[in-house]
């Protein structure tokens, strides 16, 4: 099962519990587009996931039960640590509402995913920036509300890692006077990761 496309219906196929539909939905976005990385070659599943191989055999036991079976294999190895990364998980789960398992699980994988070089939303496997928007907003509400002149995710993640560290991201004394304001605001339009893959046409690399 190499395609992204498949994996993800695999995955929806062998969901369980009273898992919330939006958050498997995410979760299996999220995993398919790791799996089908995984299966081109572009590392393992736990590097491609960001998640190592306990904490996805604990995050498919809660959402994809029938499914570890045959994740199991793939699982095994470190979800090795960039320090830049680790910034970006600690940052997430210090606004993460509530301190959930999936929260946990959901900031370890956003982190790994925003090294690919795309827009996050498409990095993570979803349809649209919307969806991104509403999964920071159900599980990292506060991060979320201080995000409130819509910059693009990646920008402002680093820029409050930026900030909590003391060092200036740009010299512009306000956004709207900056020139480079599209960068950083504009429109994230562009084709699903998924759809792209399910065309035939292979991912950007890194």
């Amino acid at each position: 099962m190499r395609s992204a496309d498949a994996c993800y219906r695999w995955l929806m196929d062998r969901a369980g519990g009273e898992a919330d539909p939006f958050d498997l939905h995410v979760a299996a976005a999220i995993l398919s587009l790791a799996w089908a990385e995984a299966a081109a070659g572009r590392g393992s599943l736990p590097l491609c996931a960001g998640l190592d191989g306990a904490a996805l055999e604990g995050l498919a036991l809660r959402l994809f039960p029938d499914a570890w079976a045959g994740m199991a294999a793939l699982a095994d190895g470190p979800a090795a640590l960039e320090e830049d990364e680790q910034a970006v998980r600690d940052l997430l789960w210090m606004y993460a509402d509530g301190g959930t398992p999936l929260q946990r699980d959901l900031a370890a994988m956003i982190a790994r995913r925003c090294s690919r070089p795309n827009h996050l939303w498409q990095d993570l496997g979803l349809r649209d920036r919307g969806e991104l928007s509403s999964l920071m907003r159900r599980h990292f509400g506060g991060l979320a509300r201080r995000n409130s002149q819509d910059m693009k995710w990646k920008k402002f993640l680093f820029r409050m890692i930026c900030r909590s560290e003391g060092f200036t991201l740009c010299t512009a004394p306000v956004c709207t006077e900056c020139d480079d304001f599209d960068h950083c605001f504009g429109a994230e339009d562009g084709e699903a990761m998924m759809a792209h893959l399910r065309s035939g046409r292979p991912a950007p690399i890194p």
